[in-house]
């Protein structure tokens, strides 16, 4: 059944203090146009960083979510975006004037509350949900991921069941629970669980210069006999908080998920491997330019665009651009290919400098196409996080997707993923210099 995406009605503002560095911060929700979902930007930063809430962006931490631009990242994201995605909110403006959100209580009832105070607007574009059709399995140590298609007779929704045991000997013990999310659900049964500790774990925390700031009474901290000097809200908070924590994470798929997600001992890095896994069947699920997508950019319209030809010239064509959001193209890898004579012509494999040549002749094209821009020609200044997933091999197509992350008028940068099968081949981040193309270059 088609969904209209949602956003919310009008801009509204929260302050608070950062749940691990207690700095002070100040949030400003506004709304999000349709099909653009989730932006955080750093507003004290100059010029603004924006960030989107896409698990690509997810940099490695301690017991929460950071996503991050460069050196910029914003911290203990998932309560935040967990409200959002438990009201059923797909494109926002997040700004914020510091590195953490607010660690408000370590639930999300707060933010559920500020969202529903600025009022909740229906889109006319329609909700692109990601639906499992295959058993994803993430594993590491005794922590198991598993997502799954729907059972006959579910509601298209994201079912959810944890089971969570911290042993015999542990005053969290064993907890279960599970729960179809619905905006109702969440607001009722999950948005109030709060994050929690050990008191052991509360005072390495503390030991590192973290949470400093929070007493008994502002966190969930359990000691041998329990929560100290702090009433549960439900007798298994932990697990329901867990939950929270995962549909936040979850929702770094960028799509609403429909399908059964099933989880054991799960933390926050298995949760981003798992968003990962589901991704790339998502995308493997897409038709392939070779089932007949028609393309939006030609060859010859290339020509005109990029100054490049064979045998530099990587992209075969544009099949999808989003104004100066997003662009996707495709490279038929043939075994006619010059450089397939020389490089490990053996066992053939297309060299990774070249791949990433295409996302960034795919970033020239995206570019171009802003209106200062035209009759202006990208030239490559910069990469970084550039890795090389899987090899590519004669027979292969490259399907070549890249974002903007920012976009100026004599400069750009881009992330960009060249898959293969719906395996990632190669991913990097490329920032250009925009300049007349009558310009020549050494």
């Amino acid at each position: 059944m088609l969904q209209h995406q949602r956003t919310i009605h009008h801009d509204i503002q929260l302050t608070g203090r950062g749940l691990f560095t207690g700095e002070p911060v100040s949030v400003r929700l506004r709304p999000g146009d349709p099909d653009t979902g989730i932006w955080f930007v750093r507003t004290d930063q100059t010029p603004p960083a924006r960030i989107e809430a896409r698990v690509e962006n997810v940099t490695k931490r301690a017991r929460r979510t950071a996503i991050k631009n460069g050196s910029v990242a914003i911290e203990t994201v998932e309560h935040f975006l967990g409200a959002l995605s438990g009201l059923g909110i797909d494109n926002a403006l997040i700004e914020i004037d510091a590195n953490e959100l607010p660690g408000v209580d370590g639930s999300s009832m707060p933010f559920v509350d500020f969202i529903n105070e600025a009022g909740l607007q229906q889109q006319d574009a329609f909700r692109d949900p990601c639906v499992i059709r295959e058993p994803v399995r993430v594993v590491q140590g005794d922590a198991e991921l598993v997502a799954l298609p729907l059972l006959d007779g579910d509601a298209e929704l994201l079912h959810i069941a944890y089971d969570l045991d911290y042993g015999v000997d542990n005053p969290i013990g064993a907890q279960s629970y599970r729960v179809s999310v619905t905006p109702e659900r969440f607001i009722k049964d999950i948005a109030p669980a709060r994050t929690f500790v050990l008191k052991a774990e509360a005072e390495q925390l503390h030991a590192a210069g973290l949470g400093t700031h929070l007493s008994y009474q502002d966190i969930l901290v359990f000691g041998d006999d329990g929560p100290i000097d702090n009433p549960l809200r439900f007798t298994n908070e932990c697990v329901r908080h867990k939950i929270l924590d995962l549909i936040g994470d979850l929702s770094l798929l960028g799509r609403p998920i429909v399908g059964r997600v099933l989880a054991r001992k799960s933390g926050h890095a298995l949760n981003h491997q798992l968003v990962r896994a589901i991704l790339a069947q998502c995308d493997a699920a897409k038709p392939s330019a070779s089932e007949g997508s028609q393309p939006i950019i030609d060859i010859h319209q290339i020509h005109r665009i990029l100054p490049h030809r064979y045998p530099f010239l990587m992209v075969d064509r544009v099949i999808e651009i989003q104004g100066l959001t997003k662009a996707v193209g495709v490279k038929n890898v043939t075994a006619n290919e010059p450089f397939f004579q020389g490089h490990y012509p053996g066992d053939p494999i297309m060299p990774g400098v070249l791949i990433v040549e295409a996302l960034a002749q795919v970033g020239g094209i995206l570019l171009s196409q802003a209106l200062e821009h035209k009759g202006k020609v990208a030239v490559l200044l910069g990469l970084d996080k550039v890795k090389f997933r899987r090899p590519v091999r004669p027979g292969d197509q490259l399907m070549l997707e890249v974002e903007a992350l920012r976009v100026r008028p004599t400069s750009g940068h881009i992330k960009g993923c060249a898959m293969v099968d719906g395996e990632i081949a190669a991913e990097a981040e490329i920032k250009f210099m925009l300049a007349d193309s009558g310009k020549r270059y050494n």
